[in-house]
């Protein structure tokens, strides 16, 4: 059997000028590029639509966790809770995606500080309440969790306002781009431990700063710290291999875009072709020997290389989340102190910075309300009022993209103190430490003993009147008090939903 090719078409065309093959490609085929430009683009004003119709049906509650009393648990705690809480994350098939704008739900984790009174608070959608309550009990069993009312409604959603000011900024890494250097980890809990000094100063709780900020917030001011983490697929890892290579000086290669796919696969076929030409003629020359590649000596690395490459193999070994992290100061006009407040919280954002590796800042260039240049005024109004809204809709699209942080970073920057170490007074706590019953309280006994139970804790009025006024005081017969009376400060009236 005999193939024929007929060329003469392609060779002619090849033969043409340039701006003549210009010209025909245009002709016949430039209707291609609007025609894709305006279906991606229809794509996602589709997409969009749907999913702020999926948005619209989604309920939310917003959780106040009362730290737990004489709380001991180190922050391994919180990085097992939020191992725990990516159970939440779900396979979204095409059919969801595209037609019911199904998308994952994410927490968000926050601490507020009102007037010098302090709560942590966990929102989460109404789906997910339950697997919050148990990943933070199975924790925390001391822990006391209630419902409130939302505190971001008490100050205005609009600025410039009569009445208060604010400021505001998104957090990212340093290293945030490309995407493959936030492989890079920042300073965790661990590097806040030593073993100098009594055991019980070991740790150097790197919260204590902010709660001591939040502590000494005047009446009128508050301060909102607002981590939104998104449960992420197990393969976020993979930014793991092109940022251990960036480490050791291999250029990684570039995503190829569309045009360069085309010419990748116009050049193979024609690379094909010439193969099957040259086979025909019989004039297969050998292929010159793929240059074998160096092997990497781990022994001649420079000390801050082999530190990058084992802090990235350690966390992407963990679990981890999509995040995004904002900060809120907003205050009445006359008592607004912003330096103390901003720079005070940068000063805590900075306790997990590390030169050699990565680090956290304020976004200067996009979210953070501030302006170098012309317009000052109304690019400055314009990112407070965006800002704001952002972190009242607990929105994760809007400012800067999210970025990966394992679970360990993530327990770092927020979790419950530990109290030996941070002595801050308004942090919300539990009334009472609560305490298993005593053993010889009786079960399962007989039908008397249970009368007599109900007998002793069922008097009546008449009873307690024939007891005697006075018992006589007994340091052998009294027994302790199993709850102490709380002499927590009250809340400020300004954060619904707590005296409720």
């Amino acid at each position: 059997m005999e193939i024929v090719l007929n060329l003469a078409p392609l060779l002619n065309f090849f033969s043409l000028p340039a701006d003549e093959m210009f010209r025909r490609i245009i002709l016949y085929y430039g209707w291609m590029i609007p025609a894709v430009i305006f279906l991606y683009g229809a794509g996602c004003v589709w997409l969009a639509w749907r999913r702020r119709l999926f948005f619209s049906k989604q309920k939310f509650v917003l959780l106040a966790i009362d730290v737990p009393r004489a709380n001991e648990q180190t922050p391994k705690a919180l990085e097992n809770m939020l191992c725990y809480l990516a159970g939440a994350h779900g396979t979204i098939n095409l059919i969801e995606t595209y037609w019911e704008g199904k998308f994952q739900l994410g927490f968000s984790f926050e601490i507020v500080g009102i007037d010098g009174y302090i709560q942590f608070l966990v929102r989460t959608p109404v789906a997910f309440r339950s697997l919050v309550e148990t990943a933070i009990y199975s924790q925390y069993p001391d822990a006391e969790i209630a419902e409130v009312d939302d505190y971001v409604n008490t100050v205005p959603s609009t600025f410039p306002d009569p009445d208060f000011d604010m400021w505001g900024a998104e957090f990212i890494p340093v290293q945030m781009e490309p995407e493959f250097k936030q492989a890079l980890p920042i300073k965790t809990y661990k590097d806040f431990e030593y073993q100098l000094g009594r055991p019980e100063f070991h740790f150097k709780d790197p919260m204590a700063p902010l709660m001591d900020l939040m502590s000494s917030l005047r009446p009128g001011e508050q301060i909102w710290y607002q981590l939104l983490i998104l449960p992420v697929a197990a393969d976020w890892s993979k930014i793991g291999k092109p940022a251990i290579d960036n480490v050791l000086g291999i250029k990684p290669k570039d995503d190829p875009t569309i045009v360069d796919r085309f010419f990748e696969w116009f050049l193979e076929l024609m690379s094909q072709f010439s193969e099957m030409i040259y086979s025909l003629w019989g004039n297969i020359e050998d292929k010159p020997a793929k240059e074998e590649k160096k092997e990497i000596n781990m022994l001649n690395l420079l000390p801050v290389q082999k530190k990058q490459i084992e802090a990235i193999q350690e966390k992407i070994s963990k679990m981890g989340y999509g995040v995004k992290l904002r900060m809120i100061y907003v205050s009445r006009r006359e008592v607004m102190n912003k330096p103390k407040a901003v720079n005070g919280f940068v000063g805590f954002i900075k306790q997990f910075n590390a030169n050699d590796l990565n680090a956290l800042k304020p976004d200067t260039k996009v979210t953070q309300t501030s302006s170098n240049y012309f317009y000052k005024l109304s690019q400055i109004i314009r990112k407070k009022n965006k800002v704001i809204r952002a972190y009242k809709d607990r929105d994760d699209t809007a400012g800067r993209k999210l970025w990966y942080l394992n679970v360990e970073e993530i327990a770092s920057l927020w979790h419950f103190p530990i109290e030996t170490v941070v002595k801050a007074p308004l942090i919300q706590k539990t009334t009472s430490k609560k305490m298993e019953p005593p053993m010889a309280l009786p079960v399962e006994d007989s039908l008397a003993s249970d009368l007599a139970l109900d007998d002793l804790f069922n008097l009546d009025d008449e009873s307690v009147d024939e007891q005697p006024a006075e018992a006589p005081a007994s340091s052998e017969s009294s027994a302790p008090s199993v709850a102490t009376e709380s002499h927590q400060a009250p809340p400020p009236s300004n954060l619904p939903g707590i005296n409720d």
